[in-house]
């Protein structure tokens, strides 16, 4: 456990460092006030909290030492960048953690030729493109769709995995009719980012409407327990990417602060942030090998999240609410850390109960040794 946690370590601290520079864009309080900070706030919770994150699990499925070097390479990166040290020393190391994140993905496509190891792999070079335009000098408002589509095809292509029993064959073809479409809108952007933005936002909402077709959640999110909450954190993840979604289709690139900001937040805040929330208890195990049992409580955040998007996103960026954008804002952050805290202690309460147990176990077989 002690050698994975690490690798998350930097991806944390790229969360922390992000989320205090969220703060610093609403203008508001904030514990760190560096004025280099505001500008790397995509960056460090896209490249260095999601891509170190998701790198990680991928390394851990392969189950080789050489798959650590992508999330490793992405966490220093993402460190490097607050750093003194040049810019270009921390985007060299993201550029090269994307990239070896993206090869990555070979021997995993080469198990069992599975398609949606394909799509994972084809979002992570989309992930190395931004990258690499980064580094050449696109500001990061220019690497949004490219961003989008690494988060979009990573979670769409698992999700597929989790779906395959349950679904026919024309629906995966649909699948994958839908991934091209996506991608060569994504590549028409660049070309004609006006008709090729409105084209990927179309793509955008025909994927969402699969997954929310295909997807099992649909089935189980009124259930009880941990399934009913992996499942309303799914659909609830899919209604804020079709909202992004309608918002290329309406208005092609977003030029406006206002629609910029409703169209990240809607991505990577309620769709991304989100699916982590639901799959936290199904990943952190796997990749720490420690418990995090489901609590009713992960409802409390979860729910946080959501209410203050309405907030930011509807009131705020939607009427043009100044404080309701800063307190959606400020909600937002409080929901992360919140999340992060309670799967904390979860993790923790669970660890103890373990050690008891194993404990008084081990007490109870010298009992019965001595008699």
């Amino acid at each position: 456990m002690i050698r994975r946690l690490v690798f998350l370590i930097p991806g944390a601290l790229a969360l922390l460092a992000g989320l205090d520079a969220a703060l610093l864009l609403l203008g508001v309080w904030a514990p760190v006030d560096a004025a280099s900070l505001p500008d790397l706030h995509g960056i460090l919770m896209v490249f260095g909290f999601l891509g170190t994150l998701i790198a990680l699990e991928r390394s851990v499925a392969l189950a080789k030492p050489a798959g650590f070097i992508a999330p490793a390479l992405l966490g220093l990166g993402a460190i490097a960048v607050l750093t003194p040290a040049p810019l270009i020393v921390g985007q060299i190391g993201l550029l090269a953690g994307s990239l070896a994140f993206t090869l990555l993905y070979i021997p995993l496509f080469r198990r069992n030729f599975d398609d949606a190891v394909l799509v994972q792999a084809l979002g992570a070079a989309m992930l190395t493109a931004a990258a690499l335009m980064w580094m050449g000098g696109v500001p990061v408002s220019g690497l949004i769709a490219w961003l989008t589509g690494y988060v979009v095809l990573t979670i769409a292509a698992e999700r597929l995995e989790l779906a395959r029993m349950s679904i026919s064959s024309p629906a995966v073809v649909v699948f994958r009719l839908l991934v091209g479409l996506f991608c060569l809108a994504l590549l028409a952007s660049l070309l004609w980012p006006g008709v090729g933005m409105t084209v990927f936002g179309v793509a955008l909402l025909t994927l969402v409407a699969w997954l929310l077709i295909n997807d099992v959640a649909r089935r189980t999110w009124r259930a009880p327990g941990q399934p009913g909450f992996i499942g309303t954190c799914l659909m609830a993840g899919y209604v804020w990417l079709a909202v992004a979604g309608l918002i290329w289709v309406l208005g092609g690139p977003p030029t406006s602060v206002r629609a910029m900001d409703a169209t990240i937040h809607a991505v990577f805040l309620g769709f991304a942030i989100s699916m982590i929330m639901a799959h936290a208890s199904v990943i952190l195990p796997a990749v720490l090998r420690i418990r995090l049992p489901y609590h009713r409580g992960f409802y409390i955040p979860a729910a946080l999240l959501h209410l203050s998007l309405i907030l930011r996103i509807g009131l705020g960026d939607g009427l043009d609410l100044d404080w309701a954008l800063r307190w959606g804002g400020v909600i937002n952050v409080i929901a992360l850390l919140g999340f992060a805290l309670m799967a904390a202690a979860s993790a923790i309460t669970a660890s103890r109960k373990k050690a008891k147990t194993t404990k008084a176990g081990t007490a109870s077989a010298k009992e019965d040794f001595n008699r």
